[in-house]
């Protein structure tokens, strides 16, 4: 049986009007970044809800990347303000609950950082790919 090459799944939510384009930016310029990286589409960074993260590390995510829009820069004013916050106490809850720190990371990268998101996500899975599987919080029954 032939040994396959460890790939880490990571969930990356990216916001519509900065990350999001970023991204959009990104595949444009033909800039590689892994395709396990799984983007999901929010309004504002400050929509994502910590239980979004931990839910994310139950269905089998390895690591977990929220993409805003610079502090100061947000489409609905002080959206990315209330992210920075609110990950701050999801990092000392995921301290706790011993998930490592490096497999949950909050970057702002605007429209026009395509170069940084691909750079931003090839470095953010080179430190998960290095961490090995995320065994802590998996939920057996979402096994295939």
């Amino acid at each position: 049986m032939p040994i396959t090459e460890y790939k880490p799944l990571i969930v990356a939510f990216c916001c519509n009007w900065c990350s999001y384009a970023g991204a959009d930016l990104a595949g444009n310029n033909r800039l590689q970044y892994p395709a396990d990286v799984k983007i999901i589409r929010v309004p504002c960074s400050c929509r994502v809800n910590p239980t979004f993260i931990l839910r994310a590390f139950q269905k089998g995510a390895d690591g977990v990347i929220i993409c805003g829009c610079h502090p100061g820069d947000c489409h609905y004013t002080s959206g990315n303000y209330y992210t920075r916050r609110r990950m701050t106490l999801l990092f000392s809850m995921l301290d706790f609950l011993g998930i490592e720190r490096e497999r949950t990371r909050l970057e702002w990268v605007s429209a026009a950082e395509g170069t940084k998101f691909a750079a931003t996500m090839n470095d953010f899975v080179k430190t998960v790919a290095s961490l090995g599987e995320n065994k802590r919080l998996e939920d057996l029954r979402c096994k295939k």
